[in-house]
Order: structure tokens, then C-alpha cells, then sequence
């Protein structure tokens, strides 16, 4: 069995009941972070410093704000707004000096609805009757046992168990609930003694070699042009204030899409070794691409750091790992070093090689391949030294079979089959 964790998206059945709670929590959750926000900015501005979240928390333990959510809530108001910071601080570090720091979460007078976490400790579960009691601060309690109880429902093949926590969502229109639960799923035996090599990138999101020959590309246009259009200026607007309901709504929708581009990739990537009899996956580990050799920030010039900092690489490989093991399918992280460089025919490296963006020629082998490909080749020797098994003719490598994915259907396809071009 493998011990995870599965986010169930549930809807509240009373929600005229207990939307008034819900906002004020979700209002108390704003101001809290507004007030995190000007003490940072504080010390940013005296120290050149941010401070650290359990600084943020020993500072405002005791403020007004903190008491109106229960104490875990609070905390994770906390979190976020410290990993946001050291998420800006880093893009800073790297160049990006168009990166904005985190906003404060106002209107005019208004503060808008917060997502609010509560964590075991906040919660009550009744799985008999799909009803939750979530814990009220002490500022917005009328009496000391004062709680929310807030009906749910699921999906009828979802069972909710384990919670570890729970999330109220604004969705624009109404709140929802994200359950964070622990479950065990069986882990089935490995397809086969087979590998794979995946080569993460920019243009192709990624692409995939077997040791039977085969190699698959999949482009990343959908995502490029659904951040295209959605932060469109009639889009994207902010003021004083925040960004606009448009442009919050607008984000919303793209931030949807791209989660379900990423599950669909990593499920679909999965049955692709499935049928090749995958047993275990090289992956390119891109965890440090934003750092030198000798540890110092990367500049990747002012458009390549703000696609850098889009390219979710570790959220797509953290997905395809749970989807992977749950069919007994190991995915191991690998340094991509040299891959690029490298020509997976003869060995020999050269900067060179790569003449252009999709094509990899070898002056000494005379190896041409398309450059993406050459690198998941490279990556999955990593984990074997074997040769291929199948055709590893220049002209299978130089055109491999680009998948695309379809909006209408969620799914991905052949160039031939999707209806586009790549």
C-alpha cells in the first residue's frame, strides 16, 4: 500500500446557513495578512531583510487580528504570506526586477474573501452525516462553544477520511471546500523491466525517450496561449486597490486550466510507459536550474527569467511521481547536466552540437536528432547504461511523434489526431 495525500473538491449543502461565518473568516484572513504585510514591509525597509515565518508568528501572536481565526488558520496566514515574500525574494535574486512584491489584500474599504485553512486541530469530522465543525477564533465567537458546522458533498466515489485539513475556498460566486486527506492506495506490480528518460523544458513541456526507440514531444502551446489570453491588459488590470473581480476571475480560470494541462500530462505520460513496460522513469531534477555551478543566481535575461519562474517543473514532477508509484512505477530525479550537450549516439560533447533550437547535430557522428529528445535519451542512461533495444535511426529521433492536447476532450493526442498544429 502507498501512503499519499488526495485534495477532494466538496460543496457546501447549507451554504445560505453558514456563508456569513465564512466570510468573516475569510475577511479576518485578509486583514491578518495585511497586517503581516506592513510588518515585513518594515523590516524589509529597516533591515533589507524579511523576516522568517516563525519570526512573523512570534511577532503577531498577540495582535488583535491573530484571535479573530483559530490559532492554526492564523498560522497558515502566516505561511503563505512568508513563502510568497521569500517566492519574490528569490525571483529578485535571480533578476527579475519586474517581479512585484506581495499586495495587500484590500479594496477600498473592503477586504476581499481570503481562502482559509484549518488544520486537525480546527476540525471535527462527522463521516456519518458529511458534516465538518470548523473552529471560530475567539474574536468571532458569540460564546465559548461557538463553531461553524458546514454540510458537505462529494463526488459518490469519493470517500472523505483522514482529513488533514480543510480549505474554504472563495470561487467568485459561492465557497467550496477542499478536503486535504491521507489515504492508502494500492500499488500494483511494476509494467515491466523497461526505462524511460523525460527531458523537461520551455517549448516542448516535455519529452520522453524508451529503450525500445521510441520518443514522444509535447508541446506546451495550450499553456502559452491560455497565459496569453488571460493576462490580456482588458484582463489583467490593478489598481490601488488589487487586481479587478475580471482579473481575479480571469486568474482563476487560468490557474484551473493549467492544473488540469499538469494531471492530464502526468496521467497520460503514465500510461505511455504503461503500454512501453516502464518500470522505472528518469526524470531531469531542475530543482537548482536557477543557480550556477559555483552556487550564484542564474540570470536568464529578463524574458527567459519570467518564463523560468511560469514553468512549474517541480509541481508536474511531484504529480507524475504519485501517478507513477501508484502503478508500481519508480520516478527518479536526475542532475541534466550535460545532457543537453551530449550526443546520445557517440558520447562526445560539444556546445555546438546543438545547431538550433529543436535540432541536435554530432560533427563527430554525424548523429542528427531533434535536441529535447537527445536530452531524455541522456537522461534516462542515467538510470541504465543499456543501449536501446529497438530503431534508433536518425530519421525516428530528428521526428518524433508530438502529442497535443485537446481543450474539448482533456486529452492528448497525435499531431494528426488533435486537430492543430504544434
Amino acid at each position: 500500500m502507498l501512503e499519499t495525500t488526495r485534495t477532494y473538491r466538496a460543496k457546501i449543502v447549507n451554504h445560505t446557513q453558514v456563508s456569513d461565518d465564512l466570510d468573516d473568516c475569510g475577511h479576518s484572513a485578509s486583514k491578518l495578512w495585511n497586517v503581516a504585510r506592513y510588518h515585513t514591509q518594515q523590516e524589509w525597509d529597516e533591515t533589507g531583510e524579511i523576516p522568517s515565518e516563525a519570526d512573523l508568528k512570534r511577532e503577531l501572536k498577540d495582535h488583535e487580528r491573530y484571535s479573530d481565526l483559530h490559532s492554526q488558520s492564523s498560522q497558515r496566514v502566516l505561511e503563505e504570506l512568508a513563502e510568497a515574500f521569500n517566492g519574490w525574494f528569490k525571483k529578485r535574486k535571480n533578476g527579475d526586477t519586474d517581479a512585484n512584491s506581495p499586495g495587500y489584500r484590500k479594496r477600498g474599504d473592503n477586504h476581499p474573501r481570503s481562502t482559509v485553512t484549518w488544520k486537525q486541530m480546527g476540525i471535527k469530522h462527522d463521516s456519518k452525516h458529511n458534516q465538518l465543525r470548523l473552529s471560530k477564533g475567539f474574536n468571532l465567537k458569540q460564546h465559548r462553544s461557538d463553531f461553524i458546522l458546514v454540510e458537505y458533498e462529494t463526488r459518490p466515489d469519493v470517500t472523505v477520511e483522514n482529513i488533514q485539513q480543510v480549505r474554504t475556498v472563495w470561487n467568485g460566486d459561492r465557497w467550496e471546500l477542499h478536503l486535504v486527506c491521507k489515504v492508502e492506495i494500492p500499488v500494483k506490480d511494476a509494467p515491466g523491466d523497461n526505462t524511460a528518460g523525460i527531458d523537461l523544458g520551455i517549448k516542448n513541456y516535455l519529452a520522453i525517450a524508451y529503450d525500445d526507440g521510441d520518443a514522444e514531444l509535447y508541446p506546451g502551446n495550450v499553456l502559452k496561449q491560455d497565459k496569453h489570453y488571460f493576462t490580456r491588459d482588458e484582463y489583467d488590470t490593478e489598481g490601488e486597490n488589487g487586481p479587478s473581480r475580471r482579473a481575479l476571475r480571469a486568474r482563476q480560470k487560468l490557474s484551473r486550466r493549467k492544473n488540469h494541462f499538469l494531471h492530464a500530462l502526468a496521467k497520460h505520460v503514465v500510461e505511455k510507459c504503461i503500454d512501453h513496460e516502464v518500470g522505472r522513469i528518469a526524470i531531469g531534477d531542475l530543482s537548482r536550474i536557477r543557480e550556477e555551478e559555483n552556487g550564484e543566481s542564474r540570470n536568464w535575461g529578463k524574458r527567459g527569467n519570467k518564463k523560468l519562474h511560469g514553468w512549474e517543473f517541480d509541481r508536474f514532477t511531484r504529480l507524475l511521481e504519485y501517478k507513477a508509484e501508484e502503478h508500481g512505477i519508480l520516478v527518479d530525479r536526475k542532475n541534466e547536466r550535460d545532457t543537453s550537450k551530449t550526443c546520445s549516439y557517440c558520447g562526445r560533447k560539444r556546445d555546438a552540437n546543438r545547431v538550433e533550437r529543436g535540432l541536435y547535430v554530432c560533427e563527430s557522428c554525424g548523429a542528427t536528432m531533434n535536441a529535447d529528445v537527445n536530452g531524455a535519451v541522456n537522461i534516462r542512461r542515467k538510470i541504465t547504461q543499456n543501449p536501446p533495444t529497438g530503431d534508433m535511426s536518425n530519421g525516428r529521433l530528428a521526428r518524433p511523434v508530438a502529442y497535443l492536447f485537446n481543450q474539448t476532450s482533456g486529452r492528448f493526442a497525435p499531431n494528426e489526431q488533435a486537430g492543430c498544429k504544434p
